[in-house]
């Protein structure tokens, strides 16, 4: 599995409604979370990839150094299914997407890393899986990482 994770002082994800866009997740300071998923993942990849968001530590402390967590500051996480994380662009212009995985497979895993992230203790805002969104954030920092498990 991988991550793009961002550092933000908010985001929010939107939807085509039908009358319009319409809000389906939403969040404050906190991390946004774009969530791959390819072929060879698990339940067992998509536990270690939430406890390692929920513990990553890129928010300051008193001293301005990252060393907090979002678990450590109160702050919410926005889980967003993102397969062209898996886009191969090795050969010509138009990227392959032969490693990510189909939604059948990807569709659960990424609501596995929801799941767990709740568990221990995370206020969790997610996107529309499958869904063509507009995703808006402010990165705060700018801090992005990019996560493999």
């Amino acid at each position: 599995m991988r991550a793009l994770v961002q550092r933000v002082a908010r985001a929010r994800v939107t939807v085509d409604g039908g009358a319009g866009p319409e809000t389906v997740g939403t969040i404050g300071p906190g991390l946004l979370v774009l969530v791959g998923v390819t072929h060879g993942d698990d339940e067992a990849a998509a536990r270690k990839l939430a406890a390692k968001v929920w513990k990553l530590r890129v928010f300051p402390d008193a001293a301005g150094v990252m060393n907090r967590a979002v678990a450590e500051i109160g702050g919410e996480v926005l889980v967003v299914s993102q397969f062209t994380l898996y886009g191969d662009t090795r050969k010509g212009q138009r990227p392959s997407w032969a490693a990510a995985a189909r939604s059948e497979q990807a569709a659960p895993l990424v609501e596995t890393v929801v799941a767990t992230l709740r568990d221990l203790g995370a206020r969790v805002a997610t996107g529309r899986f499958g869904a063509d969104m507009q995703v808006e954030l402010v990165n705060d920092g700018p801090v992005t990482l990019s996560l493999e498990v």
